[in-house]
């Protein structure tokens, strides 16, 4: 017998360029599934529109709630009225316009593809991820800033921490380049998110390597030469004194916007040699020990 088709319920909401990242960090506190910008403008209004994709649909008060605090957040008026629709979207649709959309991105020695995309690796390394239920597909300017720290300053015999893992696509670089006997780890306080990772990394055939935890970072215990926590400013402040006592060499912090790197560092003892890497209006911040 054939079941109803899994239906998707897409939230979409229609602003300014300058807004995109607000609206796509207000829908991921929603526990969206995964977002799509549509960069070209509205021909009419210069607009753009910003589509996520839920599970169930989130209530009209809780979306205004958080994109207001988005804005907020992000430095921006959050006066604006915001356009927010509403459609159901079946399991078939969603997948064929992800792999409408998304191109494989590279970073470095990495190539992050789907696993649709025919690829010619020659002496890059490719991470296969799945873009459908979780955030992290090498297309965000701090995935990206992620995986060039990881790319530099990684080496195959380091121990590593990935905190805040979405869809493991950090922590599975790094195993991919790792010696063969080394234990790496990543943690969500998603477990679907997990669950979605931990299926990447097998899907990478790096799947015995990498130990998967659900929970915030005191779920792991131990500390690591390389951590890497691509989460947002207002997460990595309370718990920075643990990222800080988990990296043993080398904390590396992203998910920040280019106005919050005070905040940020003023949390970071000053006897620690920080620097700053740059990507659109995010940075990531790498602390060395």
């Amino acid at each position: 017998m054939t079941g109803k088709p899994l239906e998707w319920f897409a939230v979409s909401a229609t602003v300014a360029p300058e807004y995109t990242d607000a609206v796509e960090s207000a829908f991921n506190a929603l526990d969206s599934l995964g977002s799509e910008i549509d960069l070209m403008p509205k021909a009419d209004a210069g607009l753009c529109t910003v589509t996520a994709y839920f599970l169930s649909p989130p209530d009209n008060d809780a979306i205004h709630a958080e994109l207001k605090l988005a804005m907020r957040t992000h430095g921006l008026s959050s006066d604006i009225e915001i356009a927010v629709t509403r459609s159901v979207v079946v399991d078939q649709d969603w997948l064929a316009e992800w792999k409408k959309h998304w191109k494989p991105v590279q970073v470095g020695r990495f190539i992050v593809a789907a696993p649709w995309h025919d690829v010619e690796s020659g002496e890059r390394t490719i991470v296969r991820i799945e873009p459908s239920m979780a955030f992290g597909t090498g297309t965000h300017e701090t995935t990206q800033l992620c995986l060039a720290a990881i790319d530099k300053l990684y080496r195959p015999e380091m121990s590593f921490l990935d905190v805040g893992t979405g869809t493991g696509l950090l922590a599975i670089a790094a195993a991919l380049i790792a010696d063969a006997d080394m234990s790496l780890s990543a943690v969500d306080i998603d477990s679907v998110a997990v669950e979605i990772a931990r299926s990447n990394a097998e899907m990478n055939g790096v799947g015995g390597q990498i130990e998967f935890y659900t929970g915030s970072i005191d779920a792991v215990s131990g500390s690591f030469d390389l951590v890497c926590a691509n989460l947002t400013a207002d997460v990595i402040i309370p718990i920075m004194p643990e990222l800080l006592d988990r990296a043993r060499s080398i904390l590396v912090l992203s998910g920040i916007l280019a106005e919050q790197e005070g905040l940020v560092s003023n949390t970071i003892p000053q006897h620690f040699d920080t620097t700053v890497t740059r990507a659109g209006e995010w940075i990531a911040m790498t602390v060395r020990k």
